[in-house]
């Protein structure tokens, strides 16, 4: 068993503007390196048949209607098509991730998910919680991943996978947070109205 964990602050982004990108799977999608999409899965979904919808928009461009509509769904399972590099291995994961709950009013979300790739497989819990900064307007974001990893990319080990993973969540963090400044510059009443839909 993995364990990752951290934390992070976002000086000028209140919690519900966070919340608000930090729901969508498209600014998530484009914030993952290596992940081509995450899709509400259903029975008949094929991952070899389906084609993301690479042109999707994000906020501020995004219309809120639409983030609102595709936000993630608490007990919804979604696939997400991951590839990423590890060592020499470059193993495509076909993944369903669920999301186990999702708390507007405290802010936390967590995830269970599994995938597998060419001889490799893993299974993943993982959560985050925003807080409120206590001397201004911005948040601090908690978040913590434990994932059980078998197969070729477990033989690896830790000393070759912990800095992979850690490279992908600190340009996970550093991404969602130049989006969230973007739609902070833009209009302050977009993400309070996806917030009213939500």
């Amino acid at each position: 068993m993995m364990e990752f964990d951290g934390e992070f602050e976002l000086e000028d982004v209140p919690p519900g503007k966070a919340w608000v990108v930090l729901s969508d799977p498209i600014a998530v999608r484009n914030s993952l390196k290596g992940c081509q999409y995450i899709t509400p899965m259903n029975d008949d979904f094929s991952f070899d048949d389906y084609e993301a919808d690479e042109e999707a928009e994000t906020l501020p461009e995004a219309d809120p209607e639409e983030v609102a509509a595709r936000a993630f769904v608490e007990g919804q399972e979604y696939a997400a098509l991951m590839q990423v590099g590890v060592g020499s291995v470059k193993p495509r994961f076909e993944t369903s991730v669920t999301i186990e709950e999702r708390d507007e009013e405290n802010f936390i979300m967590t995830a269970t998910g599994s995938g597998t790739a060419s001889g490799s497989s893993f299974s993943m819990e993982s959560g985050m919680q925003i807080h409120p900064l206590e001397d201004g307007e911005g948040s601090r974001i908690e978040w913590w991943t434990e994932a059980d990893i078998s197969g070729r990319i477990a033989q690896l080990g830790s000393r070759v996978i912990d800095p992979v993973a850690n490279k992908i969540v600190n340009n996970f963090f550093s991404d969602i947070e130049r989006q969230m400044s973007d739609v902070e510059e833009t209009d302050s009443g977009i993400t309070d109205r996806i917030r009213g839909m939500l």
